[in-house]
């Protein structure tokens, strides 16, 4: 009896050796930290319609997980890796965490969204560059989008005035929008953004949303200064009104598509071309920038006065810049305002 409970002693303990020694790394690939625990880029990136063996190799390539086999080995557990395409998108990883954790999270898709800040941009391959740094979708997608006919016309816009949809401003997206979610989402908020006291206002100026937009682009061409915009936007809202030349510098910078121009000279004003408002009254085709909110309720809100003209003020002090700009009703007091800003150029030796 004593050696037959001696036996059944030791089949048991070989039995827990057998079950420790299996038991234990399987335990250890479950629930022992895999993300590492000094991990510097907590986000990874999964791209739209990847596989399995696309997860593993991003996981494995980019220092998110510290042991592959071990990720495998949980991921048949779980049968990830039975799936024919993975959840797409950004998702934050936490320093230490386990296989299990980590499959739970790629697996649910619960995404970590970007901010995207819409500010400064000329022209639509501008805008297309900077948006796709930071969602899924490709410069390339996204100018072909804003260059389609076709599908601006179905949203009001055509391709002068695409870029009057996009209203400067920081957004959430999910990485992995693509062109036509990033559109949509500025179509959206372009509605959000024209309310219908702001609509009231165009419609008193005779302007469409479009028009207001691209006459703001200009005030933001002519000025960073806010509180002179209102007034800027005053002096070429006059001009439009007794369809007088709005002679705007920056339309022909924009028209020579040579943005490094420092002066306008009279060979730029030459320029065959819808965007050359020294040749052709009202207003051009489209904006010749992304125009800040600031610029838009300038022109909704314009100051109303008897100013036609406007050149850069001098500033107090040489060693600054010109911010300000001085105003004339009549073309003689332009000249003589024009006058002192060229003897200031010329003492400060800018010319």
């Amino acid at each position: 009896m004593k050696k037959f409970l001696r036996v059944i002693f030791w089949v048991l303990v070989l039995l827990l050796l057998i079950a420790g020694l299996w038991g234990y790394p399987t335990y250890q690939a479950i629930y022992g930290a895999n993300v590492p625990e000094d991990l510097t880029e907590k986000f990874v990136q999964i791209p739209t319609h990847s596989n399995y063996e696309n997860v593993v190799r991003i996981l494995s390539n980019g220092g998110y997980i510290k042991n592959e086999d071990s990720f495998r080995t949980v991921a048949g557990y779980m049968k990830f890796d039975q799936r024919e395409t993975m959840r797409a998108g950004r998702f934050k990883l936490t320093p230490g965490m386990n296989n299990r954790e980590l499959i739970q999270l790629l697996r649910a898709g619960k995404q970590s969204p970007v901010k995207l800040t819409i500010s400064f941009a000329r022209l639509p391959e501008d805008l297309a560059g900077k948006v796709s740094k930071v969602i899924e979708a490709d410069s390339a997608s996204i100018l072909a989008l804003m260059n389609d006919g076709t599908l601006l016309k179905k949203y009001g816009f055509n391709q002068e005035t695409a870029m009057s949809c996009i209203i400067p401003n920081t957004y959430e997206f999910f990485w992995n929008t693509d062109e036509v979610g990033f559109w949509k989402r500025m179509v959206k908020e372009h509605k959000a953004f024209w309310s219908k006291e702001r609509l009231q206002k165009a419609e008193k100026l005779n302007l469409s949303p479009e028009e207001v937009y691209t006459l703001a682009s200009i005030v933001e061409s002519e000025t960073n200064y806010n509180p002179e915009k209102p007034r800027v936007a005053g002096v070429y809202l006059n001009r439009l009104k007794i369809n007088m030349l709005l002679q705007a510098d920056p339309t022909l910078v924009f028209a020579a598509g040579d943005f490094e121009i420092k002066r306008v000279l009279n060979r730029h004003k030459e320029i065959e071309s819808p965007y050359n408002t020294y040749k052709y009254t009202g207003l051009p085709p489209g904006p010749i920038k992304l125009a800040s909110i600031s610029s838009i309720d300038a022109v909704l809100n314009y100051e109303k006065h008897d100013y036609y003209y406007f050149c850069a003020k001098p500033p107090k002090n040489l060693n600054e810049a010109p911010r300000e700009h001085a105003f004339a009703k009549n073309l003689s007091q332009h000249n003589a305002n024009a006058k002192k800003y060229y003897a200031y150029l010329k003492k400060a030796g800018i010319r």
